[in-house]
């Protein structure tokens, strides 16, 4: 008998996660590769936050009512595996009637036989199909690939190039070394599912670097309502539906299939890996370019827009900077315009729930400039659905966006630069933020939009006032003239007066007043 015990007996024991660690204890090393690889379906890896404190969990025990969200120690990773564990709910145990959302109760043991099936498709290293893996074995000794370190599979780590020519000022090396294979095959998740462009050849995600990830997060507590809320429409799918477990070639570019299938938006896989093991850890990463070329794809999980009428759908990415109110629109609340779409899990959600009352949204992702990681959005906001309260959201926004732009305009004169006029205007909305989530929750009130628009004239004269008083001095009487010129408009403006003032007013629906004789 083999000192091994197989898989299948492995998923039909009652103590397989106690069989298979002291298993992978015991297992010697051949070539670097462990013979009991981390299996992602029957092996605890996750770890989680609990009513009873940090635990560390199999797939099937989300379902458990103490288990409460991811933790990772770092928050891309948290995001990418509730994206993991909403693409495996889908793909063994889906929603496949409108009415399962709120009739199918959590159960670990009924989604733990649906995910038995998988188990074959999840093994992180070994012999045989790897997760999110290429089937070539490219790390034989005859393959001429280089190794890189593990550090590549994050997102904000420093390329090879960049740390060759030591420009890694805002990108990081040589922080991982080597990984343990939970947080390798966490972050080889993140990396496929957000990879930004790696140079020639290697491609970037579906949805491209760093999408936006929006995910409804429904008031009941609980890593379970979190990730059931989010599952699509869909029927049950075995491994064959899975990328790395194909050996067809594959068409370039790849686009949806006919029949509907969201497995692979999901499990997608841009980049041609291949982990390298030593013992029990992950010690390097091997490369090889032209991954599959998404083309055509939608995620669920994520917001699209289109350029102008007809253009195709593109993915939103996450701005650099705090994600305030004036980024709601197309995201958390709908888009007065056909040009921005909400994520598909959040129209759904808000389309068969009887109401969205403390409903929220995690809105997460990665800014990138061009290849280079700027900084990762990670802020929960309202769920806004449809009615008077959004219209009324709809037209502050609007009206925040006009005054925003117009004091740009007025302290052109003095910002040295498109960056400084950038800041000014963010320094606009971030004062307003407080004010207008007040106001937001006060639609129903007859002054709410007078008090919106006092409110934003305080702020923007306190902010021209701020940049442009303090050097008045010193300045030429032109100077002086036109900067008071400017602060005359922005008054009029706020006063209703004027084209861009009749505008501001029409969008709140105010009447201007009269101008002073």
């Amino acid at each position: 008998m083999s000192p091994h015990p197989d898989r299948n007996s492995l998923c039909r024991s009652p103590d397989e996660g106690k069989v298979r660690a002291l298993a992978r204890a015991f297992s010697f090393v051949l070539h670097g590769v462990c013979l009991l690889p981390l299996n992602l379906i029957s092996d605890a890896w996750i770890p989680v936050s609990s009513t009873h404190g940090r635990r560390i969990i199999r797939p099937d025990q989300i379902a458990e009512p103490d288990v409460l969200f991811p933790d990772w120690p770092r928050a891309d990773l948290n995001i990418a595996c509730l994206e993991l564990l909403i693409g495996l709910v889908h793909l063994a145990d889906p929603v496949e009637e409108v009415e399962d959302w709120a009739d199918r109760k959590p159960d670990p043991e009924r989604l733990r036989a649906a995910l038995a099936p998988l188990a074959p498709a999840f093994d992180l290293g070994g012999d045989g199909p790897r997760f999110l893996q290429d089937r070539e074995r490219f790390e034989t000794a005859n393959a001429k690939v280089d190794i890189n370190s593990p550090d590549m599979l994050f997102i904000d780590s420093a390329g090879g190039n960049t740390a060759k020519n030591n420009a890694d000022l805002m990108v990081r090396r040589g922080r991982y070394p080597r990984l343990d294979p939970a947080l390798a095959a966490m972050a080889l998740y993140t990396l496929q599912s957000q990879a930004p462009a790696g140079g020639a050849g290697n491609r970037t995600s579906m949805r491209g670097g760093g999408p936006m990830i929006t995910l409804v997060e429904p008031p009941e507590p609980g890593l379970w309502p979190l990730v059931w809320a989010n599952v699509p429409l869909g029927r049950p799918q075995g491994p064959e539906a899975l990328p790395w477990m194909q050996d067809a070639p594959r068409p370039d570019p790849l686009y949806p299939p006919e029949d509907g299938n969201l497995a692979e938006t999901f499990f997608g896989m841009p980049r041609r890996l291949r982990l390298i093991f030593y013992g029990d850890q992950v010690t390097g990463v091997l490369q090889k370019p032209y991954g599959a070329n998404y083309a055509g794809w939608e995620h669920p999980l994520t917001p699209y827009y289109r350029v102008k009428d007809g253009a195709e759908l593109l993915p939103q990415h996450p701005r650099a900077g705090a994600f305030g109110y004036r980024n709601w629109l197309g995201i958390n609340a709908a888009s007065t315009s056909d040009l921005r779409r909400q994520a598909a899990a959040l129209t759904g959600y808000a389309d068969r729930a009887y109401s969205t009352e403390g409903a929220s949204v995690i809105v997460a992702g990665w800014a990138m400039d061009n290849m280079k990681p700027r900084d990762f959005t990670l802020s929960r906001q309202p769920l806004i659905p449809e009615g008077e309260a959004l219209t009324c959201i709809q037209r502050m926004i609007a009206a925040a966006k006009m005054c925003g732009e117009t004091l740009a305009t007025a302290l052109k004169m003095l910002a040295s630069g498109g960056t400084a006029l950038d800041a000014l205007r963010e320094e606009f909305f971030l004062r307003t933020q407080g004010p207008f989530e007040r106001l937001a929750g006060e639609t129903g009130h007859d002054d709410t939009m007078a008090r919106w628009l006092a409110e934003m004239h305080k702020t923007a004269l306190a902010i021209f006032d701020d940049a442009a008083m303090p050097g008045l001095a010193g300045m030429p009487i032109k100077d002086v003239e036109a900067i008071l010129r400017e602060r005359n408009l922005l008054i009029a403006m706020f006063r209703g007066q004027g084209k861009t003032g009749a505008k501001l007013y029409g969008e709140l629906g105010l009447e201007a007043k009269a101008k002073a004789a």
